[in-house]
């Protein structure tokens, strides 16, 4: 019997799979920061307005574009509504929602959720709504409408 190998392959070939290292590696990162995100987010409520840090969506948004006077817990397994129904962009991990999604009323929202149970609506005039999960939603409303940590 005689066995004769594969010619081996032209290294142009290689050249594929840079890419394909690439865009993995970027994925594998991207999860990395969606799930510290789920860990460490936090909601700093300053006097000209409220900072929102974790993952790719993290923002300010001024006191002028908060609407404290509409601002509530909200349970949102009661509220059909206000459940999310699309991701424009974003992450939705089991038990973490953040970015920006369309809600079942049609609202456009900016999402920080780990408990739908304890979350609070903050519309803006900006077009959009907040729906955060702080660990003390009670607290966080009193703060936000008090208007100073």
């Amino acid at each position: 019997m005689t066995i004769f190998p594969i010619a081996p392959a032209a290294s142009r070939y290689l050249w594929f799979m840079i890419p394909v290292v690439v865009i993995l590696l970027g994925a594998v990162a991207l999860l990395a920061t969606s799930i510290r995100g789920a860990q460490s987010s936090t909601f700093e409520i300053r006097p000209d307005g409220l900072r929102l840090r974790g993952d790719l969506w993290g923002r300010f948004i001024p006191k002028a574009e908060l609407r404290v006077d509409l601002a509530r817990r909200v349970d949102m397994t009661q509220e059909e509504g206000l459940r999310p129904k699309w991701r424009r962009i974003g992450t939705a991990l089991p038990g973490y929602q953040s970015g920006w999604f369309r809600l079942r009323n049609g609202d456009k929202a900016l999402l920080y959720l780990t408990d739908r149970t304890r979350a609070v609506y903050v519309p803006t005039t900006a077009g959009y709504i907040l729906l955060l999960s702080p660990a003390d939603p009670d607290g966080f409303l009193s703060t936000l409408r008090a208007g100073t940590p």
